[in-house]
C-alpha cells in the first residue's frame, strides 16, 4: 500500500458521493461496479478528474475494508460515521491531510498510523481479507507465495483493450485512440492486446463505436488461443455470458465455421448479441438454456467447448474487489459442486477428437486443478485426457488470475 503523501484537495460533495456508494456497498449488499456507475451518472458538473475521485477512493475502501474498520474501531453494519471513519483512515495512510468537516475533525491521525504498524504481522488484516480466506490461500500457495498474490491482487487493475481482428489490427488502433488523447501500450505475448497508460472513458471513442475494439484483460484473452480454435469449426461457448470470450473466438476463426453461445440469462445473450453486431461477429449464434433438450441436440457435435464456468473470481479481485467480502466456505462449496455438474453435463457435447477446455477467473486448486482431476476419473471424464493446463498467477503475469485446461476426447 502507498502511502506517501500525495497533494489532493479535498472537496465534500465528492467525499459525501463516496460515503453513498459505500452505504450502498455495505450496507445493502448492492454490487460496487453499477453503484458507483449509477452515481457518476447522477451530477453532470463532475468532470473527469472528479469521477476519478469517486470511483477510486469508493473502490480503494472497499479494497482495503477489513485494514480501515480495524484502524478506525469499527464493526458492521456500519454507520454513516463509520464509513466516514474508514475514509479517513484511507486518507491517512495516504498522507493527505485531513479536512476541517465535522465528519473527519475527531480523526485520531497518530493514533491510526500506530495501530497500521502494529499490524504488520497480521496478514489477513494487512492485506484486508476475510481469515478463512487467508487460509485456504496459504493451504494453496505456501505462506510466501500467498503473500505475493495478495500483494498483486490488492493493486488497481489496469485497463486492457482486446483489439478486434475482425476490423483492424493493433497498431492502427493505437494510433486512432492517440489521435483521441488516449496512450496505450503493446505488450509482448498477447497479440491482441493494448494496455492504457493512464486510465481513460474509451467507451466515447469512435474506435469503440465502430467495434475496434472491446475492454478485455489480457489474461481473459489467453483463453481464446488456449482454445485452439480455427475457421470452420463447430465451437460451443457453453457459459457466455455476455460475450467477451465468445466474441474473441469469432475473431480467432475469422468468421467462418459456427460459434453457438449458450447462456441460462437472456439478457446476457441479449448484450451479447448487440456487442457482435457492432464487432462485426457473423457466425455466433445464441441460444438459452432454458431446458435439457438445448444441450442434448448439440452432443457429440462440437469440435471446441469451453466452459468458462462460475467461480469465486478470486482471480480478479484487482477489478472487484468487493467479491471477496460476498464469498464464504459455504459459497466455495456450492459454486464447485456447479463446476462439477458443468463439466458433466457439457462434455457430452464434445465429439472424438474434439477438445473440452475448462476456464475459471480462480486461483484455487479447488475449482481448478482438483475439479479437472475429478472429472477425468469420472464415467462422463473417462473418455478424455488431459491435454494442457496453466495457471496465471496474477504476481507473476501483472493481470488477472485465471486457470485454464485443455482436454481431448479419444
Amino acid at each position: 500500500m502507498n502511502t506517501k503523501s500525495k497533494p489532493v484537495r479535498l472537496h465534500r460533495n465528492l467525499a459525501v458521493a463516496v460515503v453513498s456508494c459505500l452505504d450502498a456497498v455495505f450496507n445493502q449488499n448492492l454490487q460496487a461496479d453499477k453503484v458507483i456507475a449509477k452515481k457518476l451518472k447522477s451530477d453532470s458538473r463532475w468532470g473527469k478528474r472528479d469521477r476519478g475521485f469517486i470511483a477510486e477512493n469508493t473502490y480503494e475502501v472497499i479494497r482495503w475494508k477489513r485494514l480501515y474498520a480495524s484502524l478506525a474501531d469499527s464493526k458492521e453494519p456500519f454507520s454513516k460515521q463509520d464509513l466516514w471513519r474508514l475514509l479517513s483512515a484511507r486518507w491517512v495512510l495516504q498522507g493527505i491531510k485531513l479536512p476541517s468537516w465535522e465528519e473527519v475533525t475527531n480523526t485520531p491521525v497518530r493514533r491510526l498510523k500506530g495501530k497500521f504498524d502494529a499490524l504488520q504481522e497480521k496478514r489477513a488484516i494487512i492485506c484486508s481479507i476475510p481469515d478463512w480466506l487467508d487460509e485456504v490461500g496459504v493451504s494453496n500457495f505456501g505462506e510466501k507465495q500467498w503473500r505475493k498474490e495478495l500483494d498483486a491482487l490488492n493493486t488497481q487493475a489496469k485497463v486492457v483493450l482486446r483489439v478486434n481482428r475482425l476490423k483492424s489490427n493493433p497498431k492502427y488502433v493505437q494510433n486512432e485512440l492517440a489521435n483521441d488523447g488516449i496512450q496505450t501500450e503493446l505488450h509482448k505475448g498477447y497479440p491482441d492486446a493494448l494496455i492504457l497508460t493512464e486510465r481513460a472513458n474509451v467507451f466515447d471513442t469512435e474506435a469503440f463505436q465502430r467495434g475496434l475494439f472491446e475492454v478485455q484483460d489480457a489474461s481473459s484473452q489467453l483463453v481464446g488461443y488456449f482454445t485452439q480454435v480455427s475457421s470452420g469449426m463447430q465451437v460451443i461457448d457453453a457459459c457466455a455470458g455476455a460475450g467477451g470470450k465468445s466474441l474473441h473466438l469469432a475473431a480467432l476463426m475469422e468468421n467462418k465455421g459456427q460459434l453457438i453461445s449458450l447462456d441460462i440469462y437472456p439478457h446476457k445473450l441479449t448484450e451479447l448479441k448487440r456487442r457482435a453486431r457492432r464487432a462485426g461477429a457473423h457466425n455466433i449464434a445464441t441460444r438459452n438454456i432454458d431446458s435439457t433438450k438445448v444441450t442434448k441436440k448439440l452432443h457429440g457435435r462440437a469440435d471446441r467447448v469451453l466452459i468458462d464456468a462460475p467461480c469465486t473470481g478470486l482471480g480478479v479481485l484487482r477489478r472487484n474487489p468487493d467479491a471477496k467480502w460476498k464469498i464464504d466456505p459455504d459459497f466455495l462449496q456450492r459454486v464447485t459442486e456447479t463446476q462439477q455438474q458443468l463439466l458433466t453435463k457439457y462434455s457430452a457435447m464434445v465429439k472424438s477428437g474434439g477438445k473440452l477446455i475448462y476456464v475459471t477467473c480462480s486461483v484455487l486448486k479447488d475449482e481448478n486443478q482438483k475439479q479437472v482431476e475429478h472429472f477425468l476419473k469420472s464415467e462422463e471424464g473417462a473418455a478424455f485426457q488431459l491435454e494442457e493446463e496453466s495457471l496465471i498467477s496474477p504476481s507473476k503475469s501483472g493481470f488477472d488470475g485465471f486457470y485454464m485446461a485443455r482436454m481431448i476426447r479419444a
